[in-house]
């Protein structure tokens, strides 16, 4: 390896190329298709079956004891990273098993039958093969008297407690009907999604290098989806603008690979969409993210292991084949991105050594604890959009060839 002076003039000169989307070595070897089918109606259907069978169970019971004179119960997950375990073998946050009990009296009598109402309407949905969006579920809620939700934080954490409840089932908010507002992820590249019509249940085929100027976009289930590719590997991007200059210049095509923008903290849809990527067509997912405390230790942290919150589901909603291109701190020296850096903010340094001190993942492997220590020692951070110092395409033209040369260089 060059000294770091010598590098950084190295990378000056080649600055100026213009030649844009260098061709890797993957896409020179012979294409191999990879698919996974969707999964069939009857699989769905046993699910519906699970979710009722599991909102019965406990309403059920509360019942029974309510009826007999007693006081009836609901336990759940405690949901924090105080509350999760990680192990490498396993690759994400497994939950510790420390529960909260909520028992039916006059200081929880509210939250109690908003826990009820809630379940009551994810049967009828169930049933009905309807859905509701969080933010429908709290107006609902409007229509319970003294039981409503003030606000929408309140019922999304219900509606989070309910799962937890329902989780030793594998049943999740999805499976329940309830969506999320926000869409999932940009996908373009070397893939076509298989979907169902809903109605004639004929398949649907979304070709992803297809799209024009566009990219499809993740729907908010994906377990239905199929899949057929020829791809090498996925790139998770952080940003849309650093997502839409490799899309315009057609990168995924020269290096045959899909590309994902995750559009910060990615979704669960859009977590479960890069899973099943991984997993089902074996594709490795290489994530390309900013180089700042929030980018490595919120974005690249949660699609990799999930997060503490959400550890009852992470089993499902994480990519723990992932592993973390950059930016890193030591490309801020490599590329002689000095000047083109930001200060550590005090909520940036806070974070990074909360990371240090109580995340399992960052405690569990000695290189991002040596790559977080250094970026709190330089005291800045640097965005994916800073290699445009270099030149708008230095990104393409330099940056990813060469780390695609070592991907078992990249941080786990």
């Amino acid at each position: 390896m060059a000294t770091r002076k010598k590098t950084t003039k190295k990378v000056a000169k080649k600055a100026g190329s213009s030649k844009v989307g260098t061709s890797s070595a993957a896409s020179k070897k012979k294409a191999r298709k990879r698919t996974t089918g969707p999964k069939m109606e009857n699989s769905k259907a046993n699910l519906r079956t699970i979710a009722l069978n599991s909102i019965q169970d406990v309403a059920g019971s509360v019942y029974k004891t309510g009826s007999t004179g007693g006081l009836p119960q609901l336990s759940m997950p405690q949901r924090n990273l105080a509350n999760v375990t990680y192990d490498k073998k396993t690759g994400y946050f497994e939950m510790k098993g420390n529960l909260k009990t909520r028992t039916l009296d006059v200081n929880s009598v509210k939250t109690f039958a908003q826990t009820l109402r809630l379940m009551a309407l994810a049967k009828d949905m169930v049933s009905a093969a309807d859905f509701a969006t969080k933010r429908e579920a709290y107006y609902v809620s409007k229509n319970w008297g003294d039981a409503k939700f003030n606000e929408q934080r309140e019922s999304d954490t219900v509606l989070d407690d309910i799962e937890g409840m329902f989780s030793v089932h594998d049943v999740t908010r999805e499976t329940l009907r309830f969506v999320p507002e926000e869409h999932g992820g940009s996908v373009v590249g070397a893939l076509t999604v298989i979907d169902r019509d809903p109605e004639t249940h004929e398949p649907i085929r979304s070709d992803c290098a297809a799209m024009g100027s566009g990219a499809y976009t993740v729907p908010s289930s994906v377990d239905h989806l199929g899949f057929e590719t020829t791809a090498e590997y996925v790139l998770a991007i952080e940003t849309g603008g650093m997502f839409q200059r490799l899309n315009h210049h057609r990168y995924w095509r020269t290096t045959n690979c899909i590309l994902v923008e995750m559009g910060g903290v990615p979704t669960r849809a859009t977590r479960r969409f890069v899973r099943r990527l991984s997993e089902d067509l074996k594709l490795p997912v290489y994530a390309f993210v900013d180089c700042d405390p929030y980018g490595i230790c919120n974005i690249y942290r949660t699609l990799k292991v999930g997060s503490g919150s959400a550890a009852h589901v992470n089993r499902k909603f994480c990519v723990p084949n992932a592993t973390f291109m950059g930016v890193t701190p030591d490309d801020i020296e490599e590329y002689g991105l000095q000047d083109a850096t930001h200060p550590l903010q005090a909520v940036d340094v806070k974070r990074a050594k909360d990371a240090l001190k109580n995340d399992p993942f960052f405690q569990a492997h000695p290189r991002w604890k040596a790559a977080i220590k250094k970026m709190l020692k330089m005291g800045v951070r640097a965005e994916q959009q800073a290699f445009a110092k270099w030149g708008l395409n230095f990104v393409i033209d330099e940056y990813l060839p060469r780390k695609m040369r070592e991907t078992k260089k990249f941080l786990p």
